[in-house]
């Protein structure tokens, strides 16, 4: 596939995150401030390419990434991972929790504003067992860093329940967060809830 344009790379992604909304082409125009024939020149070249798949809802022709296909997958892992890359500081600061299988997400203002925000909001996806050393990894920074860390802990199965449920408080998370470590992982959580 010939490279992603940027407004290509953030609809893949808002389709990614905001799983439990429908996009046409004059919805997502708004949120990506394009017009709405931009917009549709972006469904179709994504759609030749097979990363979304179209749905007829009325008058109206909503699309969905095509989560059945592989590439698509690996792409959006390479995209949530590249959009981490954005956030150094943070991968850095909380480098000592990722390990194989683990997902680390931050969300809330500490990303669109750390200087205004009362605490660091994290959500660590792991296993039962973990929680302890989790916890004390996240006392030992909590020493370090100015802000409080604010941590949703959850295994995987708690993590996909929420999210087929659509519970409200998940569904801003997923939304919103910057997936720090996990990536491929992660899509493969929202890739299950989805089915």
């Amino acid at each position: 596939m010939p490279s992603l344009t940027i407004k290509e790379r953030e609809t893949l992604l808002i389709l990614f995150k905001d799983y439990t909304s429908f996009y046409n082409a004059n919805s997502i125009s708004k949120v990506l401030k394009i017009s709405h024939v931009g917009a549709q020149k972006i469904f179709q070249r994504l759609k030749k390419e097979n990363l979304i798949i179209d749905t007829r809802i009325g008058k109206s022709i909503t699309y969905k990434l095509n989560l059945k296909d592989n590439y698509t997958k690996n792409l959006i892992s390479f995209l949530l991972a590249d959009e981490a890359h954005n956030f150094k500081r943070w991968k850095e600061e909380f480098k000592e929790l990722e390990q194989k299988g683990r997902i680390i997400m931050m969300f809330g203002s500490a990303i669109k504003n750390y200087a205004q925000a009362h605490d660091i909001d994290l959500m660590i996806v792991i296993e039962q067992k973990e929680i302890k050393e989790i916890n004390v990894i996240l006392k030992k920074k909590e020493e370090i860093l100015p802000k409080k860390i604010h941590a949703i802990k959850l295994t995987k199965h708690d993590l996909l329940e929420n999210i087929k449920k659509k519970d409200k408080a998940i569904v801003d998370i997923v939304k919103n967060a910057i997936i720090l470590y996990g990536q491929d992982n992660y899509v493969e959580i929202m890739t299950n809830a989805q089915k």
